[in-house]
């Protein structure tokens, strides 16, 4: 089994400066704690958590919250941030919220000498309000500067110009209910008709729970349709389905957030970039404020295989 010696060796540093690295110290040299991190994961080092504690009165561990309504979406999420603290010598502690109230007793719980700082991952409910030691990632109503944002507006503006290319002028809009994130949505699609001379249908945009039941009960024609994530697309696809309205020939369906890996979804999406948003929240977390850390992080726009 590896020990410290090893690591300071083929990092080619001190015992002293893997020992900082590992305790995420500051005034180590970027080349030098890359170095340490390759040798840690090469040689599969795992230091010991109680020998940590007791130094650093730091437990190692990270509380990552998810909300339950939106597992599917954060399973991408959890993968990524999984890899990157365990290359920064961490430990995940896993917890669900179904809505406000269960959030702020996750919190209080494991934020009792259990973790050293929480992350709270796609929240569709109004948030309570969070300690210091807590960041955010996809979570509609979040706005402190521990957040990390989606550009949702250059998302539906991208997947608007691809469906207008593929011929689809009818395009209807399924949005989220009162957040930042939906009027983000609602500004790319009217910027992409603008662009492209389109007039504006109130008949094709609809939000909430029953947005797309009431979309097809209208009757009004559409031939592309814009969901805001995977779990969306799903029931779409099922509902278009039983309507034998057939996908993509009859209707274009797009998700504007998906996790799933490029090429992976059946129906073109905006992919995010899993392993940038999992770097942004080490470095949140490690209070590393920069202006990268606070841009709105961009999706690409990812087709089926």
């Amino acid at each position: 089994m590896a020990n410290i010696n090893d690591v300071s060796r083929l990092a080619n540093v001190s015992k002293a400066t893997v020992s900082r690295v590992l305790s995420g110290s500051r005034g180590v040299k970027e080349e030098s704690r890359l170095a340490v991190m390759q040798a840690v994961e090469a040689l599969q080092y795992k230091p010991s958590m109680i020998a940590q504690s007791l130094s650093t009165q730091s437990t190692g561990c990270i509380g990552v919250i998810c909300a339950a309504e939106n597992i599917n979406q954060s399973t991408g999420y959890l993968h990524a941030l999984e890899k990157e603290l365990r290359l920064n010598q961490k430990y995940l502690l896993l917890r669900f919220a179904t809505d406000a109230a269960s959030l702020s007793h996750s919190v209080d719980e494991i934020g009792r000498g259990l973790c050293d700082a929480m992350i709270v991952i796609g929240a569709r409910f109004a948030l309570p309000a969070l300690p210091d030691n807590v960041i955010t990632i996809d979570c509609l109503d979040a706005d402190s500067g521990r957040s990390i944002h989606f550009d949702r507006s250059f998302a539906t503006e991208t997947a608007c110009q691809y469906v207008l290319q593929q011929g689809r002028r009818q395009i209807a809009l399924i949005n989220f209910e009162n957040s930042d994130a939906a009027g983000q949505i609602l500004q790319g699609y009217h910027l992409a008709l603008e662009k492209f001379l389109l007039p504006y249908d109130r008949r094709l945009v609809h939000s909430g729970d029953q947005a797309l039941t009431q979309l097809l009960a209208q009757n009004v024609p559409f031939n592309a349709l814009l969901v805001p994530d995977d779990a969306t697309a799903q029931d779409a696809l099922r509902q278009l389905a039983q309507l034998g309205r057939n996908v993509p020939q009859a209707v274009m369906v797009f998700s504007l957030d998906s996790t799933l890996p490029p090429g992976a979804s059946a129906i073109p999406a905006i992919a995010w970039p899993l392993e940038t948003l999992a770097q942004r929240a080490m470095a949140l977390l490690a209070g590393q404020f920069s202006a990268n850390t606070g841009e709105p992080v961009r999706g690409q726009l990812s087709l089926p295989a």
